[in-house]
Formats: C-alpha cells, structure tokens, sequence
C-alpha cells in the first residue's frame, strides 16, 4: 500500500485476503525484496523450515502481489521481531498485528 494509507486501508485489505480475495497484478518490488530477506534468515520452505528454532508458526508463508502473511510461533525470539521490523522499515511496509489490529508504520 501507499505510504498515505490509513490503518483502516490496512485492515480491509487483509480481509480481502483472509477471504481469499487477491488482486491480479505484479508483485510489489518492496514485498518481494521483503520476503527474499526475511527468509534469507529464517527460510519458509524446504528443510530450513523445518528446524529448530524456525519463528514460524505455518509454512511456507503465504505471499501475494502485495502483502505477507507471516504467523510466528508462540516462542519467537524477539531478534525475529526486530529483524521483521528492520526489513519492514528498509522497504517502506506496513506491519498488521491480527492479534490486536495494530498497525505500524515501519518507515
């Protein structure tokens, strides 16, 4: 999403994922740079996914043209949190907590 989108923007469009709706376009540059860089630590995939220590929850994480959903483990260390907010921030992302409906603007 834009730099100018509120929170309330943040929160429809995770409900139009969660109910399957995604749009048909390319792949933001700054979500796959993102993702490419949070799995470079953590992979989401293959037999790094799969080891101890892995922060998440559900893999692969599901990525569309335009978001990530990440779940992480109960027992995430919080490294893993700074490092998403880090790459969040250094790609100009918004972050949605669905546990409380927080969103924060990394940048």
């Amino acid at each position: 999403m834009g730099q100018t989108a509120d929170q309330d923007a943040v929160r429809a469009a995770n409900a139009r994922c969660f109910s399957g709706d995604h749009p048909q376009r390319a792949a933001d540059p700054r979500v796959v740079a993102f993702y490419d860089a949070v799995t470079s630590h953590y992979p989401d995939r293959g037999p790094g996914a799969a080891e101890a220590g892995s922060p998440w929850a559900s893999a692969p994480l599901h990525a569309a043209a335009d978001h990530i959903h990440m779940r992480l483990d109960e027992n995430c260390a919080d490294v893993v949190l700074e490092m998403i907010e880090k790459y969040a921030a250094q790609f100009h992302l918004d972050l949605l907590d669905l546990q409380d409906g927080s969103v924060y603007r990394a940048f």
